[in-house]
């Protein structure tokens, strides 16, 4: 993006790509690697401190536990994977549901505002977990070749259309569904940090650097900052949400005996 000129104040530098690389804090740690072994401390001492004295009546911090424990395990583990075979992939799923949600979460956060997995290396660890995951229970659940023929070879399909389907299948199987897996939260947080700079920023050089008459649109700048943090909050629990029910799905897809 180019700089906008506004009268008095000079030039206004849009931020861009270089807003998500930060500075090392001490040795080679930056803030994003700060944020994601924070978000891993807030994760295991909120859930052990939840549940550590349980009680018939909940209160609201256990209540908080128990819903996210039972949202990740019923509504997304067993929902995609199967009442027969979910429950040994509950901890992957909420683990990852409820990691990815603080790292997103910490976006609208007063003071920390940056969401970790706008940092395209984290979302690929998650999804290099996963597609370990997906794929060793796949090759156990029907052996090396017979899970190839799973994945590749779809029933009641003729067989001359073999040619195309079967790399194709391959190739969505092994390749495009994982790494959309990691594109897919990372765009949405970058995208969705990127545009609340964007009006933040702006909203900040109008009032304070442009010239009178520009002054009143930092209000309306300012507003749309204040809307949309709400709705990129909404969005950071989707997306969130998303992952965990992906990675499930392409579980149970893998365990399942027909494609």
């Amino acid at each position: 993006m180019g700089a906008l000129m506004l009268a008095e104040g000079g030039t206004f530098q849009p931020p861009g790509a270089d807003s998500f690389v930060f500075p090392p804090i001490f040795g080679g740690v930056t803030k994003p690697m700060v944020l994601v072994v924070l978000s891993a401390v807030i994760v295991a001492a909120y859930f052990v401190i939840a549940t550590r004295k349980m009680k018939l009546v909940p209160g609201k911090g256990q209540f908080v536990a128990e819903y996210l424990y039972e949202f990740s395990r019923n509504k997304i583990a067993r929902e995609q994977i199967g009442a027969q075979e979910f429950r040994p992939f509950v901890p992957l799923i909420f683990a990852m549901f409820t990691f990815i949600l603080v790292n997103n979460i910490f976006g609208v956060i007063p003071f920390i505002q940056f969401p970790t997995m706008s940092r395209i290396g984290f979302p690929i660890a998650l999804f290099l977990v996963a597609y370990v995951v997906i794929h060793t229970v796949g090759f156990r659940r029907h052996g090396f070749f017979g899970y190839f023929k799973h994945v590749m070879f779809p029933p009641g399909v003729p067989k001359p259309i073999y040619v195309l389907l079967a790399p194709i299948e391959f190739f969505q199987k092994f390749v495009a569904q994982p790494v959309a897996l990691a594109i897919r939260v990372f765009a949405a947080m970058f995208a969705g940090h990127l545009i609340l700079l964007v009006f933040t920023m702006g909203g900040e050089y109008l009032l304070m650097e442009a010239s009178t008459a520009f002054k009143p649109i930092s209000v309306v700048s300012v507003a749309f900052a204040i809307a949309l943090t709400f709705v990129e909050a909404l969005i950071q629990v989707l997306q969130a949400y998303i992952f965990a029910l992906l990675t499930a799905n392409f579980i149970g897809a893998a365990l399942a005996e027909e494609h």
